[in-house]
């Protein structure tokens, strides 16, 4: 059983994000150009001049950013911007999608067409100062999360309504080619944000199917949480005990007040506290 959590309309919601130091909910809407989050009950934002989709969190007072053009060191409480690097600055057709930080310190980031163009998306890493490409050719870059043991990257490009798995060195590096870990296609299942819990268990929000599906390390479907909204973009745990399932979602292209809210579920699982990014 899903509840709101934040009643405010995120046009494209994504990246949610529990800062473990701050106990705090951070996460964007996307095509809004907005950092939101709640504290003490209250809400609150920041606007940038392009669009921002996802973080991870370098210390309690600053989080590394990903814009339509850049990786940057972003300061809660100053407002601060550090330019890290260029990511596709010299192209015009992407942005930034789905991020998220390996247990290693490293921080990835898909990038895809604004208008979803084929093949337009890439898969990037970012760690200690070095971005480097890891795949091409994706369409949409999604569900980017990794095994508790920091052996194994997962994504997705939603396009092949399909999850990859890789296996990673002692650096975190991929090595090898990506293999199946689930096939969603039969069912018409289109993957979006992931992330996985304590155990290993893959919990995968799916655009259009009004849930996020839990995964066994096997790749087999467990069980759904369900949500009023349509469009489930991302889901990440978080709360004092790691125990609640936060999910960001979409309006865009819809009408209704549900869609677009922040809303979280308690669950039986224990997520993995959020691995900081080691610039």
């Amino acid at each position: 059983m899903s509840n709101v959590f934040d009643a405010r309309r995120c046009v494209l919601g994504e990246g949610p994000l529990w800062h473990p130091e701050r106990q705090q909910l951070f996460w964007f809407d996307i095509l809004s150009k907005q950092l939101m989050t709640r504290e003490n009950g209250k809400a609150g934002s920041w606007e940038f001049d392009e669009y921002v989709s996802a973080a991870g969190w370098v210390s309690k007072s600053e989080l590394i950013i990903a814009s339509a053009s850049r990786l940057f060191l972003f300061n809660l409480d100053t407002e601060a911007q550090t330019k890290l690097c260029d990511l596709e600055a010299d192209d015009p057709v992407t942005r930034s999608n789905d991020g998220r930080a390996d247990p290693k310190g490293g921080f990835w980031i898909g990038t895809m067409g604004f208008n979803a163009e084929q093949g337009k998306g890439s898969i990037y890493r970012y760690y200690r100062g070095e971005l480097r490409r890891l795949y091409s050719g994706i369409t949409i870059s999604n569900a980017i999360c990794f095994a508790p043991d920091g052996q194994t990257a997962y994504f997705a490009d939603t396009a092949t309504r399909s999850i990859q798995q890789v296996a990673l060195d002692a650096d975190g590096w991929p090595g090898g080619t990506p293999t199946l870990f689930a096939d969603l296609s039969q069912e018409g299942l289109n993957p979006d944000g992931a992330v996985i819990d304590a155990d290993g268990h893959l919990w995968n929000a799916q655009w259009g199917a009004n849930r996020v599906a839990r995964y066994a390390p096997n790749g087999s479907f467990v069980e759904e949480i369900g949500f009023t909204a349509h469009q489930v973009s991302c889901p990440a745990f978080g709360g004092a005990d790691l125990s609640t399932l936060f999910a960001t979602t979409a309006a865009e292209g819809l009408d209704g007040m549900v869609e677009g809210q922040t809303y979280f579920a308690q669950t039986a699982a224990v997520g993995q506290p959020e691995h900081r990014v080691i610039l």
